[in-house]
């Protein structure tokens, strides 16, 4: 037998255990939510931030899960609503409607007037980005 080469399993890095990877994301939560919202500083952080988990991603940095095979029959169910959803956020968004039919942004500015909500929203933001990025 050979071994010569042995199987070895790396050992997760400090950014891939929960006991670092989330106060990192509470961090940078709780900093995106003190800015106010669709201003020019938060559109520099979302970009910044989202530019940065995605640079990792595509780095070999981060060990990857396995993806799934293929999706369940029952997604293409939970697909189709969201898919009619993001036509209409995109039709009024583009269209410019305005209170007479509002996206969905427009509804929750009033839930985001408040910094720990915005916090909340950052954090649900960072951490299903930070998921997507470890695939």
């Amino acid at each position: 037998m050979d071994h010569s080469r042995e199987l070895t399993a790396e050992a997760p890095r400090a950014w891939d255990r929960p006991a670092v990877s989330v106060p990192v994301l509470i961090c940078l939560s709780l900093v995106g939510g003190q800015l106010p919202s669709f201003s020019a500083q938060a559109n520099l952080y979302t970009l910044g931030t989202g530019g940065a988990l995605i640079w990792i991603g595509l780095s070999n940095r981060v060990p990857r899960r396995p993806a799934p095979g293929r999706l369940p029959p029952g997604a293409v169910w939970w697909l189709l609503p969201v898919t009619i959803f993001g036509v209409f956020e995109g039709t009024t968004f583009v269209l410019n409607v305005g209170d007479e039919f509002p996206t969905f942004s427009r509804l929750a500015d009033p839930l985001l007037e408040d910094h720990l909500v915005r916090s909340a929203a950052w954090f649900a933001w960072l951490s299903a980005f930070w998921g997507l990025v470890r695939r």
